[in-house]
């Protein structure tokens, strides 16, 4: 795992400065502590940050071929290195060391721009090819390995962070005001964008050519869209099974110890239960609770000794949330409203004491039908076969108070891609009263209609599984995941997010993801034999965090003065009467998520944008240069 930067001039004759590539790689040297280097010539320079997993001692970056003509930085795991090396050197191809590195730099050198079609892992790279003059680098099928980048007439860079990019300069620190309904209303900023005004993110499965002559940038993968295929249930679980195990033991291969985060539910069991199984061995698990009915300690220790395996707890309190907000939000980079990136920063702290590598759960809801707002989906759909349903819908929407009875009942008539919009953290009406200029700035489902449009030849499981794969997944989990492991130098790899093992689930027949309401039929079937009955047929509660009691009480006045301050961001940027009448009405009913997504928001400017913003009533405008924060 790794950091990589890079900077290159469209001038060939602009020669790009050392101290520039230091500073980018300097400010992210938690992403790689164990090894760092720079190459730079004329008008192109790269940087990488190294956290030795495989190949110790032969793996430095950056790395470059034979004749010193092409340059790499990359940062993940390619699971099939092995293979593709072996099929490399039948091609003739020589090698001086035993990394994944070294086997990406040959594929290049054979295959050119496919060489992504011949990776399986996590990923995210740069090529500097001085004979073809250009650089050219890829993203991951799912997006799990992050790439930022900043462009303008001059000057391409690219990080594995953000604050890597604000070290060059030219950069600017500037808040993008059309992300900002998005952010609002989903928790994140959906790619391409970031909420940095210049600042994108390279989409998942993608390339990107760099060349004196522009940029273009191109999809190679996709999930897919096909229709499903006929299989039996026992095809069904002898091939998710095979593909399983095979995806979890590729995880496991490491030149340092490795462990497994749990959390008692069943995705992080599933992993921890196949992987005892191919080890053989006591492996290392490690969990996080409270002192509150969210707390999932009791189910993870009930697999730790079913498994047997060495098990480690960390227990949080609301100092805890307090204190690590600014580090959340500075190792993040990206405002991401949700609460559970506390926990899991603390897991990785927990787990960088015993190991350097973990497997972790997600992905098996999206790929497996896990989450019960599917179930709700599709009774919906049901439902609204019968006649006059949008009549009813409307009335819903109109009478009932708020609340669950209101935003289910209102759904009524409604197509799928009006029903389902992923994690919803404000409503339109909300952000409306929030930011009263915020329909002539965005709209806030515009990046969901671009990712329905693409699947709608699938049925409804499937588009539901195709628009979290695409949105909710790559800019929340796994940014969450990525930064919250490797603030602590932590290498954290998600076998269920396997592409083969995505494209055999994007296949499967509906009826083994939920079956007569039980979702993630098929996990639960193959796992019989590895876990207790108690921990495959739990509910699902999805990492939870006790942020409702905590900004209820012990945390009530942090939040109040926070959001409240005369001169902090969010009065700036928010009507103050409506901040106010949030954190009241958190008295009587919850509203820890759009709290906490305030708190992050409020952090983040204080942390990147600086102190300078303008008050709401001054930015009436769609034009991205009013976009308010200081340039440095």
């Amino acid at each position: 795992m790794c950091g990589i930067h890079g900077v290159f001039y469209f001038d060939s004759q602009r020669p790009v400065e050392e101290s520039v590539l230091v500073r980018m790689r300097t400010i992210a040297a938690h992403r790689g502590p164990d090894d760092h280097g720079t190459f730079h010539s004329r008008n192109v320079g790269l940087a990488a940050n190294r956290l030795s997993v495989v190949d110790i001692p032969g793996g430095h970056q950056p790395m470059a071929n034979d004749d010193g003509s092409v340059w790499l930085v990359f940062n993940g795991e390619i699971y099939n290195f092995a293979e593709l090396r072996a099929e490399l050197l039948r091609a003739g191809h020589s090698f001086r060391t035993r990394s994944d590195t070294e086997t990406l730099l040959r594929a290049w050198e054979e295959y050119g721009e496919k060489c992504v079609d011949h990776l399986r892992g996590m990923f995210a790279f740069m090529i500097w090819d001085a004979r073809r003059q250009i650089l050219f680098g890829a993203r991951d099928r799912i997006g799990i390995k992050p790439f930022y980048y900043y462009a303008d007439r001059k000057t391409f860079a690219f990080a594995s962070e953000i604050k890597s990019l604000l070290q060059v300069p030219g950069v600017p620190h500037e808040m993008d005001r059309l992300a900002l309904a998005d952010y609002l209303r989903h928790g994140y900023v959906f790619t391409p964008n970031t909420l940095f005004r210049s600042i994108q993110k390279l989409p998942p499965a993608h390339t990107i050519t760099v060349q004196q002559k522009g940029i273009s940038i191109r999809r190679y993968w996709d999930v897919p869209v096909d229709t499903a295929t006929t299989m039996t249930e026992g095809q069904a679980l002898e091939g998710f099974n095979g593909l399983l195990s095979e995806a979890v033991r590729s995880h496991l291969v490491s030149d340092v110890p490795v462990g497994v985060f749990l959390s008692g539910g069943i995705d992080s069991s599933s992993v921890v239960a196949m992987a005892a199984k191919i080890t053989g061995q006591r492996l290392k698990t490690f969990s996080i609770g409270y002192d509150s009915s969210e707390s999932e300690l009791k189910y993870a220790r009930i697999v730790a000794k079913h498994c047997a395996t060495e098990h480690h707890e960390v227990r949080l309190t609301p100092a805890d949330f307090r204190d690590v907000l600014p580090k959340i939000v500075w190792y993040m980079d990206e405002p991401v409203a949700d609460a559970p990136s506390i926990a899991l920063f603390y897991l990785a702290k927990l787990a960088r004491e015993k190991v350097t590598v973990v497997l972790s759960g997600e992905g098996s809801d999206e790929i497996l039908g896990g989450y019960p707002t599917y179930n709700r989906m599709l009774a919906l759909d049901r439902i609204n076969r019968l006649p006059l349903m949008h009549l009813a819908g409307r009335a819903f929407k109109r009478w009932a108070p708020p609340g669950k009875l209101r935003k289910n009942g209102s759904m009524l008539g409604l197509p799928l891609e009006s029903r389902y919009r992923t994690a919803v953290v404000f409503s339109v009406d909300e952000i409306s009263r929030l930011m009263p200029d915020s329909k002539s700035i965005d709209d806030p489902y515009r990046s969901l209609e671009e990712i329905h449009d693409r699947c709608r030849s699938l049925a409804p499981l499937e588009r539901m599984s195709y628009v979290d794969l695409s949105s909710w997944l790559p800019n929340d989990l796994l940014l969450k995941a990525d930064r919250m492991s490797m603030a602590h130098s932590v290498e954290l790899r998600v076998p269920f997010l396997d592409h083969k093992l995505v494209e055999f689930a994007a296949r499967l027949p509906a009826h083994y993801k939920i079956r007569r309401g039980v979702n993630k039929y098929l996990l639960k079937e193959v796992m019989a034999p590895l876990l207790p009955t108690l921990i495959r047929r739990r509910s699902k509660k999805g990492f939870p965090l006790p942020t409702k009691s905590w900004l209820r009480e012990s945390l009530a006045g942090f939040a109040r003065e926070k959001l409240l301050a005369r001169d902090g961001p969010c009065t700036s940027f928010f009507e103050r009467r409506e901040i106010e009448r949030l954190l009241d009405a958190h008295r009587y009913r919850d509203c820890g998520d759009q709290i906490y997504a305030l708190l992050t928001f409020d952090e983040w400017c204080r942390t990147f944008i600086k102190p300078q913003v303008q008050p709401v009533s001054s930015v009436r405008s769609r034009d991205r240069s009013l976009a308010t924060g200081v340039s440095h």
